[in-house]
């Protein structure tokens, strides 16, 4: 228990294993208050895990969704998958599709009231996006935060550096971790530079959540995972690409985002069909875990595009 970040009331906790035999964490909850209006099924970004999405949980709830979310494999609660657990490993970002098919299968379906919608932040929202070409009526509407569709400052040398790193993999280092600065445990030290948050009280949140479970760190990503997102990334930029996103779509990006490209997300916003893209002043990246005004405002945006609709 971390006394900054509570438990959301009514928590469900338990384990699914995909068809490749990986071991994922999940977690549900019921709606706290107001009319049924359905499940939210969350998913995280990079180097994330359930416990750092509690606040955020706890206002789904408020407004009478049920909560569902899991751990992608590799980070988290859920199995890692090489021998050095703080590094960022995948195989193959269709995994992740692996992993949230599984999870909208053998536990959404089963376990938790229609109708389903999608909030992904960050990695996560990458693997939204390809999640809704895959699947048009897994889930009613997409709501996406900050989504890895390029990384900050990489929008004409994403498909290059993609290309190294699969090169690297194949002669055996994909194991081996890219080390950047930022990609050390968070303390309260490096409040000042962070890329994530204006929010002082948040970003000490994670802090305590880390320093009380050390297993869920998740530092520098390898060569094959960089080389796995890179690959999705370069054809989420393509200009065919938003034409197959046919659900009902709203992406929200960060204007002070050192992460990932705003300018990316806005060119994609500007070809969806069945969406929209919006900009939130002076956010860092974490969207959800803000400052209140950004906050405020990425909630009242969910509250137009989902809340609303449920109506």
């Amino acid at each position: 228990m971390v006394p900054s970040n509570p438990v959301p009331a009514g928590v469900r906790v338990g384990y699914v294993t995909t068809p490749d035999r990986v071991k994922l964490r999940y977690a549900i909850w019921p709606k706290s208050a107001g009319p049924h209006r359905g499940t939210v099924c969350l998913v995280q970004g990079r180097t994330e895990y359930i416990e750092k999405y509690f606040e955020t949980i706890a206002d789904f709830q408020a407004r009478g969704f049920a909560v569902a979310t899991f751990d992608w494999r590799g980070q988290g609660g859920s199995d890692r998958l090489i021998g050095n657990r703080t590094v960022g490993y995948v195989d193959r970002f269709d995994d992740y599709w692996t992993d949230l098919r599984t999870f909208h299968a053998e536990i959404l379906l089963p376990d938790c009231p229609p109708p389903f919608y999608l909030v992904g932040h960050s990695m996560g929202g990458l693997a939204s996006l390809y999640a809704t070409t895959r699947d048009r009526v897994m889930f009613d509407r997409v709501f996406l935060s900050a989504p890895m569709v390029c990384l900050h400052g990489m929008e004409h040398s994403i498909g290059g550096f993609g290309a190294l790193a699969e090169t690297l993999s194949f002669l055996g280092l994909g194991a081996v971790p890219l080390k950047r600065r930022g990609d050390k445990r968070p303390d309260e030290a490096g409040f000042l530079d962070n890329p994530l948050t204006s929010d002082l009280l948040r970003y000490t949140r994670m802090v305590d959540i880390i320093r009380a479970d050390d297993g869920l760190y998740i530092g520098s990503p390898s060569f094959r995972w960089l080389a796995a997102s890179m690959k999705a990334m370069v054809e989420a930029n393509r200009e065919d690409f938003a034409g197959r996103l046919q659900i009902p779509l709203l992406v929200l990006a960060a204007a002070r985002d050192t992460i990932v490209s705003t300018p990316a997300l806005e060119q994609l916003g500007l070809r969806l069909r069945n969406g929209r893209h919006v900009v939130i002043a002076g956010a860092k990246h974490e969207l959800f875990i803000e400052t209140d005004p950004v906050r405020g405002q990425v909630l009242a945006a969910f509250d137009a595009f989902i809340t609303n609709q449920t109506r």
